[in-house]
């Protein structure tokens, strides 16, 4: 059995930030992942994408979304989540690109006990995933249930 993670919903404090390490993103990376899940041509074909407004192939938002969660495990998965139920102000700011080094960090705005049922509240969560030139690249709010103690 795996065991759940230890940070309840009452462990949480608003204003707690945390921030990844910092993960460099190829263009192989990007152009395997676009073949796959997202295959327009700016994504997923070197030489077409020279032609695009961006001059090369970049991460499509889909990946943007898997490489923020690959890293936000990495600083969050302590929490105990029920689950997520939605983004609020999801923003792409600036294209990913073959070797841009990005991290991620959260900052919790709000934490809410439920009124209906007494084992789990919600939290919600600004991230913000920066490339090394501190540039935003993505910026979202993530509404996400969290499990509470028992009694």
């Amino acid at each position: 059995m795996i065991a759940r993670p230890p940070r309840k919903f009452e462990d949480l404090v608003v204003g707690e930030e945390r921030t990844s390490d910092w993960r460099t993103v190829t263009t192989d990376e990007i152009v395997a992942f676009a073949r796959e899940h997202d295959p327009q041509w700016f994504h997923s074909d070197v030489e077409a994408a020279k032609q695009s407004v961006f001059g090369e192939v970049i991460a499509s938002g889909v990946q943007l979304l898997a490489i923020w969660r690959q890293l936000d495990h990495t600083i969050n998965s302590d929490v105990d989540f029920v689950c997520g139920i939605g983004f609020d102000d999801y923003r792409m700011k600036r294209a990913l690109r073959g070797g841009d080094r990005v991290r991620v960090s959260s900052r919790i705005l709000t934490l809410t006990p439920s009124t209906s049922r007494s084992d789990r509240g919600t939290a919600i969560t600004a991230y913000e995933m920066v490339n090394d030139d501190g540039q935003t690249i993505l910026s979202f709010k993530s509404i996400n249930l969290v499990h509470r103690r028992a009694g």
